[in-house]
């Protein structure tokens, strides 16, 4: 066992050099990042910048924690340039030198006032109340200037990430936010005349607003990394920036909306009207048609064919005039309902053509069948057979006069298809009776 003292065992002149060397290590080390720390342009940002909120609280903190870091290195400092000029007495140290090196480099040996501790809001040793000085190793020291170091750089790098991050990216959408500004103004959108007009009154208000409390309180929109303890672990929280980002994304994507409708205005009005005046031929076409009809066809419930919807015309005059006082934000939902309305009024049209000219589709059939069922039996000879020629002469008369009886025609015709049938050998099923049907149809 070698000698001992108030602190153990005393080292020897190799455990004393060993330790020295470790130490110059570490207080150049503790140095560059002491420095560095002084010339971080966070540091220096956060020392220029008038503060708010959390962050002014927390560089608070930190201003104090920074004065004793460096408190505690200059004593560091002084307790390892008093060491190495004992070592340096003598080549080769006497006891009472390892005595003293031993209590200095591993006994309580660094004084630090009690009063710089508490202006830096730290807790003392064991949690207890400030002293007027207080004594750590220099093992403890450099442990405890590490703690300090940490906790100051994490604030520092947070709010220079935010500072960095976050300004930059609000001033580019703000600048954005000014061009679609000119660009709605030049087509009508303007607040209290159009949504897209408020909503870019409420992005400019917020944005405002966000920029400046980013600048002021950069800690507030800070959030760590979960389960970090790397300094400035974490990210800046760009839930405000991104949520007005999208919002005037989509202001942009109306305002080119209406700037598609300045651009193509006058060829959609012309489509427009040429839509709904077609759609007014054909419901004159029905109409005329329904008169037909109601001439020709007995017995028949026609459908009546309504005139054209005023409201159209009126809202097509109201798009022409909007388009005349470039009132382009209006005239852009306007013409798209127009659109979906003109292509609906176009197919009622048709549909309501269709219906009425029912009948008349039927008649058409039915003389199509009778006839080619006479050319069937003059092919086969029996043009002359007077039965066959009385019933088709009686069927033609009701088909070719008017008005028309279509279901007392269609049973004329199928009488004349039975007969026609008997003729052949292959009598039809007359409907509502029994017998076979002719399945060589009207061309075998």
């Amino acid at each position: 066992m070698g000698d001992t003292g108030p602190t153990g065992p005393v080292m020897d002149r190799d455990e004393v050099d060993r330790a020295l060397a470790r130490l110059g290590a570490e207080h150049e080390a503790i140095e560059t990042s002491l420095l560095a720390l002084q010339d971080h342009a966070g540091r220096r940002l956060l020392e220029g910048a008038e503060l708010t909120g959390v962050t002014a609280e927390r560089w608070a903190a930190a201003e104090a924690s920074i004065t004793l870091l460096w408190t505690y290195f200059d004593a560091y400092t002084g307790a390892l340039r008093t060491a190495r000029e004992i070592r340096s007495r003598r080549r080769w140290s006497s006891r009472e030198d390892l005595v003293e090196l031993t209590e200095l480099l591993r006994g309580e040996a660094v004084t630090v006032s009690g009063g710089a501790a508490a202006t830096a809001n730290a807790p003392t040793p064991g949690g207890g109340p400030g002293r007027l000085s207080e004594r750590y190793t220099l093992v403890a020291l450099v442990d405890r200037m590490n703690q300090l170091y940490a906790t100051s750089l994490d604030m520092v790098v947070a709010a220079d990430a935010v500072w960095s991050a976050l300004p930059a990216r609000i001033d580019l959408l703000a600048a954005e936010l000014q061009r679609t500004r000119k660009l709605a103004h030049s087509v009508g959108v303007r607040p209290g005349e159009h949504p897209s007009g408020d909503d870019l009154e409420r992005i400019t208000r917020t944005l405002t607003r966000l920029r400046e409390r980013v600048v002021s309180d950069p800690l507030a929109f800070w959030t760590p990394a979960q389960g970090s303890s790397a300094p400035g672990g974490g990210r800046p929280d760009t839930t405000v920036y991104d949520r007005e980002a999208l919002a005037l994304e989509e202001v942009r994507r109306e305002i080119d909306a209406v700037l598609a409708v300045r651009q193509d205005a006058e060829q959609r009005i012309v489509r427009l009207r040429d839509v709904l005046s077609r759609a007014d031929r054909t419901l004159a076409e029905a109409r005329t048609a329904r008169g037909e009809v109601l001439a020709k066809i007995a017995a028949t419930e026609v459908p009546v064919v309504g005139g054209p919807p005023i409201v159209l015309q009126e809202q097509l005059a109201a798009a022409a005039e909007y388009r005349r006082h470039a009132q382009w934000h209006r005239l852009s939902p306007l013409l798209e309902s127009l659109e979906e309305k003109a292509e609906d009024e176009l197919l009622r049209a048709r549909e309501s053509l269709t219906a009425v000219t029912a009948p008349l589709a039927v008649r058409a059939e039915l003389r199509g069948r009778l006839d080619a069922y006479k050319a069937k039996m003059a092919r086969l000879g029996h043009a002359e057979d007077p039965e066959l020629a009385e019933k088709y002469e009686r069927a033609r008369r009701m088909l070719w006069s008017a008005p028309c009886d279509l279901r007392v025609a269609e049973q004329a015709v199928l009488r004349y298809q039975h007969a026609a049938a008997e003729l052949l050998g292959t009598a039809p099923r007359v409907p509502g009776q029994g017998g076979p049907v002719d399945r060589t149809g009207p061309g075998a």
